[in-house]
């Protein structure tokens, strides 16, 4: 092989290269696989970046180890108690009072009324918490939200969302319907309302001020007594809950480093969060997956004009460049993806040298060695010499018919399933339709996720592939997809699928077309253009095949119940198309 072929050869193989590594790195990152991991370096940066000062205006009553030891009382406390320190809280001046605890069953009458009667006096400044919550947002807090309303107290989630690993490093805007703790407790110390597009991802990050007691905090017992400084509650927000480990509020966070931080003080943190206007925030996923191309693009890229060694060192000196920079951006408020493109970055790296140092040797493979390796035995045959430089296989032009399938809705179902799951529905619809090709004696031309393209009359002339087709797409739709939505329901998946085949027949170029590492075998023209957009345009039309009068006509025995459906106007062409279909069969 000459030299200027070599070069070509080298230079398609990083583009490969850099092809693979971005794309593994966005689905890496679309499908969350390295979740845990990329978590962890938010917790790093928050670590690196540092305490910042926590708001002035958020006290938390802690029911601490000083409580308990002082009130010597089983926990949960009688009502009373909490009823009392609420009346201090609100003589105080508390602007907001938010408990985190639950009080959704019971005591006893007199316990009960004392603790309602304060929360009625402090009209307009309570919020109340409960982790079950009922649909529509209902809950059981002293009797449901019916009496809250009366009272003057907000209902609120107090569920954390806890990451894969335990730790808890977003909040929610609401629960079935609830607003989440912190959420209720900013609009009633605020006055404001929080606008659910604010979450656009279901969660938001936690801005956390630092570690465990970062933010200012007083015993309940000593409320309680009266034993604080006066003004200390004076216009503040007010978070009242369990902080004794033993009491089992406590989390992991991602500013705790081993240690747990507890409920009210991630609530807390929350409340600071949205107060400040939420200053962190994830970076849009647009610009995560244009980093992930950059990153892994650029040692593949970049070696077509240095030195192996040279590229390797640039590739580091990015990877170290790339880190300060998503460190800034975290301490301007900009959470950027950060394993993602490092690994897009090391794979477009080592895959840069194995192209760099094995090209040669690969190089060094006959041209038909490659066309053994890469191309179907079946069409080999219709393989034309070429040049040494060029690999390109041959193609004939034949008239054929060409055959397109597509699952509808199989997106949106996809999105509420596990990719297990999904990936095994694939398979066996698949899997259905390819046996109802081929036993028509189709060829598979590809899968296009759940679409199927397939061609009939080629390689092998078939003077009646016109029928065979439209056989084929009758037992696709018909018993074939019976089959498959049966199996769905015996998988308890109450799913009913429809489909869409389009068909057309004409002449194509038929033949094996790719790269010099890949050919495959399919169909090109006019023809397939027009089978594809057929079978787009049975959407919304009640019907499943749409068939070219191209293809009626060549048809040696139409099926019974063929009719014609409409003249159609389909994109690419001139004028209005017959199309023929058949009656779903039921």
């Amino acid at each position: 092989m000459g030299r200027a072929a070599w070069r070509r050869r080298k230079t398609a193989l990083l583009i490969g290269v850099a092809v693979f590594a971005s794309l593994v790195g966005v689905i890496a990152y679309s499908t969350n696989l390295l979740r845990r991991t990329e978590e962890q370096t938010i917790d790093a940066r928050f670590s690196v970046r540092g305490p910042q000062k926590p708001p002035s205006n958020i006290v938390i009553v802690a029911i601490d180890n000083a409580t308990l030891q002082e009130l010597k009382l089983n926990f949960p406390f009688p009502r009373g108690l909490d009823g009392s320190v609420i009346d201090r809280l609100r003589a105080g001046g508390a602007r907001a009072i938010a408990i985190d605890l639950q009080f959704t069953q019971q005591t006893t009458e007199k316990a009960d009324n004392e603790l309602i009667e304060a929360v009625g006096r402090a009209h307009g400044r309570i919020v109340l918490t409960t982790t079950q919550v009922g649909a529509g947002g209902e809950t059981q807090i002293l009797g449901g939200n019916k009496l809250l309303a009366e009272i003057g107290a907000r209902p609120a989630s107090a569920r954390l969302t806890v990451d894969s690993d335990g730790s808890v490093r977003r909040f929610p805007f609401q629960d079935n319907g609830l607003r989440s703790f912190g959420v209720v407790t900013h609009e009633v110390a605020s006055g404001s309302v929080v606008h659910p597009s604010l979450f656009e991802s279901g969660t938001l990050p936690i801005d956390f001020v630092g570690p465990p007691e970062s933010f200012a905090s007083i015993s309940f017992s000593k409320v309680l007594h009266g034993a604080y400084p006066p003004g200390m509650f004076a216009g503040k927000t007010v978070i009242l809950g369990a902080t004794a480990p033993v009491l089992q509020d406590v989390h992991a966070t991602a500013t705790t480093n081993g240690a747990e931080m507890s409920g009210p003080e991630i609530w807390a943190n929350v409340a600071s969060t949205l107060q400040e206007g939420v200053p962190l925030r994830d970076l849009a996923g647009w610009v995560d997956v244009l980093l992930i191309i950059l990153l892994g693009a650029l040692a593949p890229i970049g070696s077509l004009r240095l030195a192996p060694l040279r590229a390797v060192l640039d590739a580091v000196a990015a990877a170290v460049v790339f880190t300060i920079l998503v460190q800034l951006a975290f301490n301007q408020g900009w959470i950027v993806s950060f394993i993602y493109p490092l690994l897009a970055l090391a794979l477009g790296t080592l895959g840069t040298l194995a192209v760099l140092y094995l090209s040669e040797t690969i190089e060094r493979e006959r041209v038909h060695d490659l066309f053994a390796r890469f191309v179907p035995p079946d069409v080999v045959a219709q393989v034309v010499a070429r040049t040494d430089d060029n690999l390109r296989l041959g193609a004939v032009e034949t008239d054929c018919t060409v055959l397109f399938s597509d699952l509808r809705g199989f997106t949106s179902f996809s999105e509420t399933q596990p990719v297990s799951n999904v990936i095994e529905v694939v398979n066996c619809y698949l899997n259905e339709m390819t046996e109802a090709i081929q036993d028509a004696g189709g060829t598979l031309i590809s899968y296009m996720g759940d679409g199927i393209m397939a061609l009939f009359g080629a390689p092998l002339e078939q003077p009646d592939h016109a029928d065979r087709a439209v056989r084929a797409a009758i037992e696709m739709i018909g018993p074939r997809l019976d089959k498959f939505n049966d199996w769905l329901g015996a998988q308890g998946l109450e799913h009913s699928f429809r489909m869409g085949v389009g068909l057309n027949s004409g002449p194509v170029m038929a033949g094996s077309i790719g790269s010099e590492r890949r050919v495959e075998y399919t169909a090109l023209g006019d023809t397939t253009n027009t089978a594809s957009r057929l079978e787009g345009m049975t959407k919304g039309t009640g019907h499943m095949l749409f068939v070219a009068q191209s293809t009626r006509d060549r048809m040696k025995d139409p099926p019974a119940g063929l009719h014609l459906h409409a003249e159609l106007e389909v994109r690419g062409r001139t004028e209005k198309l017959p199309v023929w279909t058949i009656p779903d069969p039921s």
